[in-house]
């Protein structure tokens, strides 16, 4: 599997924004779906939006209209702008890597990040 590299996140008040991004390793890969999961003390892991390579969004309806995911398919980079951030949007959030390709080795198993903690203060 490709390795998954979170920056960003941090300390933010409500209202505020940050942004999140993530690196695959590995060239010669090539990754159909990227994207942001995120999970909260005592709570299950959730999707919070997903990228295709074809440029097709998926976002939870929780963060529609706040948060923007982009990606850089050559560089296998995406990230996750967050704005008018809430308290609720804290979390650890979590990377993800879906239909892996790598030349010369075939797919790969499906890749998680080690997570980036973002925090919103009221």
């Amino acid at each position: 599997q490709v390795q998954l590299v979170e920056s960003g996140g941090g300390l933010v008040q409500a209202g505020g924004s940050l942004r999140v991004s993530c690196e695959a390793s590995g060239s010669g890969c090539s990754i159909q779906v990227m994207g942001w999961f995120r999970q909260a003390p005592g709570k299950q892991r959730e999707l919070v939006a997903t990228l295709t390579s074809g440029g097709s969004p998926n976002y939870a309806d929780s963060v529609t209209g706040r948060f923007a995911i982009s990606r850089d398919n050559a560089k296998n980079t995406v990230s996750l702008q967050m704005n008018s951030l809430k308290p609720e949007d804290t979390a650890v959030y979590y990377c993800r890597a879906v239909g892996v390709w790598s030349a010369g080795v075939g797919w790969l198993d499906d890749s998680w990040g080690q997570g980036t903690q973002v925090t919103v203060s009221s």
